[in-house]
């Protein structure tokens, strides 16, 4: 199994980057994938998860109408496209197999076993 990410890089406040994850080893099409990430000093924050063929997608308070998740299950390869970068984005963004872990009204990052490398995204001017 590997999933391994790119497109990270470091940005001005306002702009925009898509991340990519490479997925290999496993059955892509029919598992729902996740994007987590992890800011300095900071527990891991889920992000955001997409359905098996992409129709249905969840996204945090924190991300949603600024970020988009997307897959093509042809390609094996899972997207998330960000828009009105803040520096609070700033963080290690990696993908993740399977979804969010819903708890008490919230949803929490799958297990760290089944996340990739990660791809560090800077937010700065």
């Amino acid at each position: 199994v590997q999933l391994v990410e790119s497109g990270g890089g470091m940005v001005q406040p306002g702009g925009s980057l898509r991340l990519s994850c490479a997925a290999s080893g496993f059955a892509f099409s029919t598992t729902t994938m996740t994007w987590v990430r992890q800011a300095p000093g900071k527990g891991p924050e889920w992000v955001s998860s997409i359905s098996t063929g992409g129709d249905t997608t969840y996204y945090a308070d924190s991300v949603k109408g600024r970020f988009t998740i997307s897959r093509d299950n042809a390609k094996n390869t899972l997207y998330l496209q960000m828009s009105s970068l803040t520096p609070e984005d700033t963080a290690l963004y990696y993908c993740a197999r399977g979804g969010g872990i819903y708890s008490s009204g919230r949803y929490f990052p799958p297990d760290r076993g089944y996340w990739g490398q990660g791809t560090q995204v800077t937010v700065s001017s």
